[in-house]
């Protein structure tokens, strides 16, 4: 039997039917993979810091089946543009937006991981009338923990500058609970996006938030969480190596109306250690479902 948490990430995408390109976001050429009926309502994926699309790519085929479902290369990640200037959140905001009105779409769906869960955070608190529903998925931006900080820029910054297969290997790691789960075919994947030329640069632009002077004129402060309007999920994990549980639900009490889970046995990246549980909890929200109900 396959153990369906240490699938490879290309068999994971060969049983989904999808596409990938490049749209032209207001200047800004991006990345994308995609799946689901473009007649459904719209839905975007966005990775942590140094990430990139295929952070999502074992939750395609299940979100395909609800909702235009687009994982994208955030501004200077993947194989997205790379302009060279710090990234501050309000820029990677411009982006998502530039993004969603090259599409035409007034609002969107938006469920982002760390990094790309506080860019969500800012635009449902700048721009509440862009946002249908939203998902916190062990989000970042709610605090400056320097160990944290220090951490996440020591990897990131050594990957790229030396985007050898142990660095690499590390990097990816350091997201999962279980070490295993960081399959080959992954750290390949990311492997050959530090390996383009520029993007040692570009890792230390997006490395800026990680500087205590730069992050906390980024942070989301209470008074932002407040002004979300639309319905939010916060969803944390047992194990996140960025902060426990308390963090999680500390945001989730700062949102009006926001519901809270956690998910048991997974690190940082819960929508890849365990598809089922994340697939499930995360469509029936999107929905607005129980959170018990079947999606097969």
């Amino acid at each position: 039997m396959i153990n369906s948490s240490n699938t490879s990430l290309w068999q994971d995408l060969r049983s989904t039917s999808y596409s990938q390109g490049w749209l032209d976001a207001g200047g800004i050429s991006t990345r994308y993979l995609q799946a689901g009926d473009q007649s459904l309502p719209p839905l975007i994926f966005l990775h942590g810091a140094g990430g990139h699309a295929e952070a999502y790519a074992r939750n395609l085929k299940a979100h395909g089946r609800f909702f235009n479902t687009w994982s994208l290369d955030m501004l200077g990640h993947g194989w997205s543009d790379k302009p060279d200037h710090p990234y501050e959140i309000s820029h990677y905001v411009d982006h998502i937006l530039r993004f969603m009105d090259a599409q035409g779409w007034d609002k969107a769906r938006l469920s982002g991981e760390s990094l790309g869960g506080w860019v969500v955070s800012r635009i449902a608190a700048n721009h509440p009338d862009r946002v249908e529903r939203v998902v916190l998925n062990t989000a970042g931006g709610s605090r400056a923990e320097p160990s944290v900080m220090a951490r996440i820029k020591s990897l990131s910054t050594r990957a790229a500058e030396e985007p050898t297969w142990e660095f690499i290997k590390a990097r990816v790691e350091w997201l999962m609970a279980h070490p295993e789960k960081a399959t080959d075919d992954l750290v390949a994947c990311r492997q050959a996006i530090y390996s383009q030329p520029g993007f040692k640069q570009a890792m230390a632009n997006a490395m800026v938030l990680q500087d205590m002077e730069v992050r906390t004129r980024n942070l989301i402060t209470p008074e932002d969480y407040g002004r979300f309007q639309s319905p939010t999920l916060v969803l944390w994990t047992s194990h996140d190596p960025t902060a426990d549980v308390t963090e999680g639900r500390r945001i989730a009490d700062m949102i009006p109306g926001a519901q809270f889970v956690v998910m048991q046995d997974c690190g940082h990246w819960p929508q890849w250690e365990d598809v089922p549980t994340f697939d499930r909890l995360h469509i029936n929200f999107l929905l607005g479902r129980p959170a018990e109900t079947p999606i097969a």
